[in-house]
């Protein structure tokens, strides 16, 4: 967890607080806004800096909030309280890819931007998580998958096709600020095929299928109107979910 705790003070800046960064969220709020109701109590897998547990914590949601990495929860329990949402959202240090220290019965659970990408085992994680929702109780996962098209183009314009393939290297290594994790990409069918019997997919859709990748967010900077003209367009795309840097997979548990 060395390089997500390193990441964890420069986080909000680098991503969650920049122009494309509110965009892909809000992509994500769009979803979870209808799909958890205000008294619900959720599970949230690798929590980050907490934007996802204030925000549900806001409307209404009481939220555990989970992360590898206790630097991550620092910062996600100071959000918390100056937001004065602390009652609401309780915070614990748990991997997603072993959830034995996680208790009770929960309504729902919500996996944000890349959580699954690391955990090695999705069918395990599907075991688990199943004995700790109740039947019909709703997983929402934000997975990175095998082909986002923006990669491909942007990494063979630039001649290093090695980077625009580097996704179907499932199991290889990526970069988290100035560290690196072990990360695969699961596509639609095959995150779907993994996650029953103990989940069915109910809703399937891109997430900022035509906006670039985090790491080009200074093209968004440097063109605001064209890109703000591309988001939130991910429904209208043809195999968005397919393309996509990200795809929001919306799971019913059986």
């Amino acid at each position: 967890m060395a390089a997500f705790d390193a990441a964890a003070a420069s986080y909000d800046l680098d991503f969650s607080t920049t122009r494309l960064g509110r965009w892909l969220r809000e992509g994500v709020w769009r979803v979870l806004g209808p799909t958890f109701a205000p008294g619900a109590r959720v599970l949230e897998l690798g929590c980050g800096t907490g934007e996802d547990a204030v925000w549900l914590a806001r409307r209404g949601l009481s939220v555990v909030a989970t992360d590898a990495s206790a630097s991550m929860l620092r910062v996600a329990a100071a959000k918390a309280r100056q937001a004065g949402l602390a009652e609401r959202v309780r915070l614990a240090q748990v991997d997603a890819s072993r959830l034995s220290g996680i208790r009770g019965v929960y309504d729902g659970a919500l996996a944000n931007f890349g959580v699954v990408n690391c955990v090695p085992d999705r069918r395990g994680l599907a075991d688990g998580l199943a004995e700790r929702l109740r039947p019909g109780a709703t997983l929402v996962t934000v997975v990175m998958g095998p082909l986002c098209a923006w990669e491909v183009a942007w990494y063979l314009l630039h001649a290093d096709v090695g980077r625009a393939l580097r996704r179907w290297r499932s199991g290889g290594l990526a970069r988290v600020g100035t560290g690196q994790v072990k990360v695969w990409y699961p596509s639609p069918g095959r995150l779907q095929t993994e996650m029953a019997p103990r989940f069915n997919l109910r809703r399937l859709v891109g997430l900022g299928t035509l906006l670039p990748p985090s790491y080009l967010s200074h093209l968004v900077d440097r063109w605001p109107c064209l890109f703000g003209r591309l988001a939130g367009a991910d429904q209208r795309v043809p195999f968005g979910a397919w393309l996509a840097d990200h795809y929001v997979a919306v799971f019913e548990r059986t």
